[in-house]
């Protein structure tokens, strides 16, 4: 009889904290925090952070009654030193804690999830992992050329959520996970389109590249790139904001919430349903371009992250994909679920820890 593994999870974001406790990858307290955009600001040392993100960590320990000495192992959210990583588990060591430490993991949610992770370690001598990073990049050489000479792309996509939605598509179909094929729209505030083969996304569309989102522009063409750099009345805040901040949804609505966009249009508002429309054309097309990459070889298209609840989004992608192959809605996120069962599989030697040593510097 296999053992039930005990998982503190830690997925500290940009904006908000969550942690859980599992037992194998099966959710049995969690906890979630909507942190202040001016409470974040205002930490101004990697110290005040940990600090502040700890209080949350502890507070759930504490009111959940979590005995450390019993808990297995820690599944972390976050990332070392930047460079180019594997999928799959990296163990929490020294080294990584330390690059952690020195400023480069990422932003403030990844960079505490990582620390706080290796100080609940060395404090109770039990392993920590993470599993997924961000900067998961493991697109051939073919998919980095670009039309920019002495440039190659580099990638990073939702891979946590992204891995874990083909995993579940996959069993549910009666197909390996490592031996099928998935295009994957992850659908959020920041938006991404990735082609999965055999367990690995060989290809990504970021929030850079691909369509526009709620709160991120998408690709920009290049023309008018230079058009507001050469315009000298234009500050670095002014094309921070025209790129930046008044963009996506939220550019043309004055707002980022899906469910006020259909609300408007339900009521009748035209621009409303041009401009989400709009976006729902451009998954789609990036959707479409991605199948290439396999020629046209996919299993299934999957439409994950939280604007896959909506039906009227994913019933207008499906229309226009379904020819590629059956879509399949996974809607919201598996984050947690994925980092715990990443670290079970690990524990049951199912399978293999990578090598921080052999990330590859960008």
């Amino acid at each position: 009889m296999e053992k039930d593994w005990k998982i503190l999870v830690l997925n500290l974001g940009s904006t908000s904290s969550k942690v859980a406790f599992c037992v194998n990858e099966h959710i049995a307290e969690q906890q979630e925090w909507a942190h202040d955009a001016k409470e974040l600001k205002a930490l101004e040392t990697p110290e005040s952070v940990i600090a502040y993100r700890k209080r949350y960590v502890q507070q759930f320990l504490e009111e959940h009654a979590i005995d450390m000495s019993q808990v297995d192992a820690i599944a972390v959210r976050g990332t070392g030193r930047p460079g180019s990583y594997r999928h799959g588990a990296y163990l929490l060591t020294p080294q990584l804690g330390e690059d952690a430490r020195n400023g480069k993991a990422g932003h403030q949610g990844l960079f505490s999830s990582t620390v706080i992770g290796d100080e609940l370690s060395r404090e109770y001598g039990i392993p920590a992992y993470l599993y997924d990073v961000v900067p998961t990049d493991e697109i051939c050489d073919v998919a980095r050329i670009c039309g920019i000479p002495n440039y190659r792309r580099i990638v990073h996509s939702h891979t946590l959520n992204s891995r874990a939605t083909a995993r579940k598509v996959a069993l549910e179909m009666g197909l390996s996970p490592d031996g099928c094929t998935f295009i994957i729209c992850h659908m959020g505030g920041g938006c991404g389109t990735a082609c999965y083969r055999d367990g690995v996304i060989i290809d990504t569309y970021s929030s850079e590249e691909g369509g526009f989102s709620p709160i991120r522009a998408g690709r920009v063409p290049a023309d008018f790139l230079e058009k507001i750099y050469q315009d000298p009345q234009n500050t670095p805040q002014d094309i921070r904001r025209l790129l930046r901040k008044e963009v996506g949804l939220y550019g043309h609505l004055g707002t980022d919430d899906c469910r006020e966009v259909e609300r408007r249009i339900e009521a009748g508002d035209p621009k409303a349903k041009l401009v989400y429309q709009a976006m729902a054309y451009q998954f789609s097309k990036d959707i479409a371009a991605m199948s290439s990459v396999v020629c046209g070889k996919v299993d299934a298209i999957i439409l994950t992250g939280g604007i896959a609840h909506s039906r009227m989004i994913t019933g207008w992608i499906a229309d226009r994909v379904g020819f590629i192959a059956p879509v399949k809605i996974v809607p919201g996120s598996m984050e947690l679920q994925a980092l715990a069962g990443g670290v079970v599989r690990v524990l049951n030697g199912e399978e293999q820890v990578n090598d921080y040593s052999q990330v590859t510097r960008r």
